[in-house]
């Protein structure tokens, strides 16, 4: 079979897809590191919804999903900005998410964490005009519902803070107000502003050498409550510095999904974990990978997982927050879900050419574990916008 694809400059060019998946299955718990997938939300086709009014799930589709990240050993990192939070999903579906997601953890036996942050408290014409109390009673609703639900914290970079912070200080008392009272340890995020804006100046700086002591300093006053930092700031360099700065005990959990393959392998010094939006739809095969390098044989694990990374990357292009437009055709054109609709309507968030360029590159992978499905979806997403096949 042969689709067309979109080429520049108005034409097609022939596309011969594969005809076989790449075999993966389920496998032992991984022994060497600590892997989550950041899971993305199902949208209902069927709701009668506008972009800007609240998300509506399917909630079957979505947590089928979870299950399959679970059954190939994967944890599940909920309501992250994988599942559209701040971007569609508001606080109240993302409570929900939550609530739901871990029962389904406890009942499958799958490690959950879950995104805790301050989105109840939204911009208005002027910004964000709320106190540093507001913004800690926001943080303490949305940890008491994650820890409730049996869900371990991430602490998420909030918009609001950064808006109302005056400088290193705030996120010094806020962070150090909610790591006292956390009933486990958390997961501390940084989210940068290629992923979000409006997180730009983040610890109190934009100076990130100056921004990296503050969240040294948020971790060295409480070190037995941070289980781990998730760090999202596509800088490789960045992240082996701040991990050797660690305190022994502290994980690193890799958000870089540029450098992934090289960062969870590591050096003679340390490695990451992994907390990643890729890993979605690489699940099956990020798994096996990380069983591989449970073996010893890193040089085999980045045979696995580096041809990945030309896929990533072309999902993650800027504007990078829009990633989760690829990242739900994947799963549609996988099987995972019967259309491809997003919340907030992003399905639209991408060009025609960006998305022809995905399954490509997935397929050349062999990540749809039916080509064929996957090719049928994709011509008519194709003929749908004019692509005569």
């Amino acid at each position: 079979m042969t689709l067309h694809l979109p080429a520049p400059g108005g034409t097609t060019r022939a596309y011969h897809p594969r005809t076989e998946p790449l075999a993966l299955t389920a496998g032992a718990p991984f022994t060497s590191r600590v892997v989550f997938s950041a899971a993305h939300v199902v949208a209902d086709p069927y709701a009668d919804v506008t972009p800007d009014g609240p998300a509506a799930v399917d909630w079957d589709a979505t947590l089928a999903f979870r299950r399959h990240l679970w059954s190939h050993g994967l944890g599940v990192a909920e309501a992250m900005d994988t599942a559209q939070r701040g971007m569609g999903l508001d606080w109240a579906g993302a409570a929900e998410l939550i609530r739901r997601s871990a029962a389904e953890a406890k009942a499958a036996g799958g490690r959950i964490a879950c995104g805790v942050g301050t989105d109840q408290l939204s911009a208005t014409g002027i910004g964000y005009p709320y106190s540093l109390d507001q913004v800690r009673a926001a943080y303490e609703e949305q940890l008491a519902v994650c820890e409730e639900s049996g869900g371990q914290a991430i602490l998420m970079a909030s918009r609001a803070l950064c808006a109302v912070a005056e400088g290193p200080e705030d996120y010094l008392e806020v962070y150090g107000h909610l790591l006292r009272q956390s009933a486990e340890p958390v997961i501390l995020h940084w989210l940068g502003p290629m992923f979000d804006p409006a997180l730009e100046g983040y610890w109190g700086s934009t100076d990130l050498d100056a921004a990296t002591r503050t969240f040294l300093d948020v971790i060295a006053a409480h070190p037995d409550k941070v289980d781990g930092i998730k760090v999202s700031l596509l800088d490789a360099r960045r992240e082996v510095e701040l991990r050797r700065k660690l305190p022994d005990g502290v994980r690193c959990y890799t958000g870089d999904d540029f450098h992934y393959p090289e960062l969870i392998a590591g050096d003679d010094q340390g490695f990451s974990h992994a907390l990643l939006g890729i890993f979605d739809p690489l699940g099956p095969l990020a798994a096996e990978a990380v069983r591989t390098l449970d073996t010893g044989h890193a040089g085999a694990f980045r045979a696995l997982l580096d041809p990945t990374v030309e896929l990533s990357r072309h999902l993650f292009q800027t504007p990078t927050r829009y990633y989760k437009t690829g990242v739900v055709l994947l799963a549609w054109l996988a099987g995972h879900q019967s259309h491809f609709t997003m919340v907030g309507g992003l399905q639209s968030a991408r060009s025609l050419p960006h998305l022809a360029r995905a399954y490509e590159l997935a397929d050349g992978l062999g990540l749809f574990p039916d080509p064929a499905l996957a090719e049928s979806r994709m011509k008519h997403l194709l003929t749908v916008h004019g692509v005569a096949q």
